[in-house]
């Protein structure tokens, strides 16, 4: 799925919104945008899937974290840009040893 695509749907949006101020598990993504479960967990795969979140088990619940900046750039003339990015994420150095 293409950055746009990703950012398109109003849900999505909500969830990243969301998932910027602090991690969160489904039951509590559902009441914070307001969707139901099934769809929210649509959601959520769609961006795990595409590297934008990641998901971590704490006891039954499953907490979906942010792990990937988003930057919008749209500029007038003369630029006239229309830009998505998802920046990698920067490698963890760990010590092999």
């Amino acid at each position: 799925m293409n950055p746009l695509e990703l950012l398109g749907s109003k849900a999505r949006l909500s969830i990243f919104r969301a998932l910027s101020r602090r991690d969160m598990y489904v039951s509590e993504l559902m009441e914070e945008v307001g969707m139901d479960g099934k769809t929210a967990t649509h959601h959520l795969e769609v961006l795990e899937e595409a590297g934008i979140v990641t998901a971590r088990m704490e006891g039954r619940r499953k907490y979906y974290t942010l792990i990937r900046e988003v930057d919008l750039t749209v500029s007038p003339s003369p630029r006239r840009e229309f830009r998505i990015q998802f920046p990698a994420v920067p490698e963890q150095s760990g010590d092999s040893t």
